[in-house]
């Protein structure tokens, strides 16, 4: 049990870094609390919520790959690579994918419901 313990605490020191260092991950849990935050003031559906919740766990995920594939380039070599780039840049492209994704998955829940504050 010791090891979980230990790997739990590892995973949050982890966790607790990219937020001390990533800018991006904190502007993702900024829109992540947003959109939960309407999720309840709309009173979304149950289904709506599971999507909601799977989009911003992609997107943190996403995000959190990233950085570890930054620091891990960082740590390998400070100097101009064309392969460590590349890797940085797709890394970077799946955080893109995943915002776009989230961004997607909230206009589909929450526009009808704009729109309907702002007709009515």
């Amino acid at each position: 049990m010791h090891k979980h313990a230990v790997s739990f605490k590892h995973a949050g020191v982890g966790i607790w870094t990219a937020l001390k260092t990533q800018i991006n991950l904190r502007l993702h849990l900024f829109f992540a609390l947003l959109a939960s935050l309407a999720g309840l003031y709309f009173a979304i559906s149950i289904i709506e919520w599971l999507f909601l919740i799977l989009t911003i766990t992609v997107v943190l995920i996403a995000e959190l790959v990233n950085t570890s594939l930054e620091f891990t380039s960082d740590a390998i070599s400070r100097k101009q690579n064309p392969l460590i780039k590349q890797a940085k840049d797709v890394a970077a492209g799946s955080v893109l994918v995943s915002a776009i994704f989230a961004l997607v998955v909230g206009l589909i829940i929450f526009l009808p419901r704009v729109i309907n504050l702002i007709v009515i």
